[in-house]
């Protein structure tokens, strides 16, 4: 089998790590991964910043709903989509940013999805060297504190982080989906799926009970997650801060009342 192939099919998220550091000439490659990594139009809207000092680590552990292995882990990576650098180019050559992430939702659909390529690759980079990693989501749960300990200027908007370290310990892996569930040729297909779950509910329940940690089965676990609505509610504030967000739809959905002309987000 091919070795990346390998080190892909063998990830596992990390939530354990040793006290020995990061070696620089990793994170460097790692850095260097991320920005070979695609982009539209290769504008390069992600930007990361890592968080090294221990003390920090702990701030952001406790801002990211008091997940212990961020503060464990010797690098903690604050993955951004960044539109500061675009508008810097705007007014460099033209005088002129009409900051159209504000006006349009696509334009910040892309800088999500950069960050997910960027975070995705970097997972794949730090797997390859023998780190261990995980994605925090949570570093938008209290977007605005994080968004003033990174001294991230406006356009600029915290999305995902990412713990990197030597592991502590092995967790071992977390069954997916059937393959019939996710794949398809040609046209999305419904039939089949609902015995694609049954079955699948079937090995995560056994999954669960073999590591003695919870009952339950995979659509358990999601019908509870989303039994009322999820999100992080500082988002939306957020955005409109980073002036990324003209206030015309709430993360809930629902519709809001737009910004007067000439008023700050």
């Amino acid at each position: 089998m091919n070795e990346i192939i390998h080190s892909l099919l063998a990830h596992r998220s990390i939530r354990s790590y040793s006290d020995k550091p990061v070696e620089e000439s990793m994170l460097e490659q790692i850095v260097s991964a991320v920005q070979a990594a695609p982009n539209w139009v290769n504008f390069q809207l992600v930007s990361m910043v890592a968080v090294k000092d221990p003390e920090r680590r702990k701030t952001f552990s406790a801002l990211c709903g008091n997940q212990p292995w961020v503060a464990e882990a010797p690098v903690f990576m604050v993955f951004c989509a960044d539109y500061y650098r675009v508008q810097l180019a705007c007014r460099k050559k033209t005088g002129v940013w009409k900051n159209i992430p504000e006006e349009d939702i696509d334009t910040l659909i892309v800088g999500a999805h950069e960050v997910g390529i960027a975070i995705a690759t970097a997972v794949a980079a730090a797997e390859g060297m023998g780190l261990g990693t995980v994605v925090i989501g949570d570093v938008r749960k209290n977007s605005r504190q994080v968004i003033q300990e990174l001294n991230l200027p406006p356009f600029v908007m915290p999305l995902l982080g990412l713990c990197i370290g030597y592991p502590a310990h092995d967790p071992g892996q977390k069954p997916r989906l059937p393959r019939q569930a996710v794949y398809f040729e040609e046209r999305y297909r419904t039939s089949g799926l609902d015995s694609c779950l049954d079955e699948y509910d079937r090995t995560y329940a056994t999954y669960l009970q073999e590591r003695g940690e919870r009952t339950g089965n995979w659509t358990e676990r999601v019908a509870k997650f989303y039994r009322t609505p999820y999100h992080y509610r500082d988002v939306a504030d957020s955005l409109r801060q980073q002036k990324l967000f003209s206030g015309k739809i709430t993360m809930d959905g629902q519709a809001d009342k737009p910004l007067r002309p000439g008023s700050n987000p």
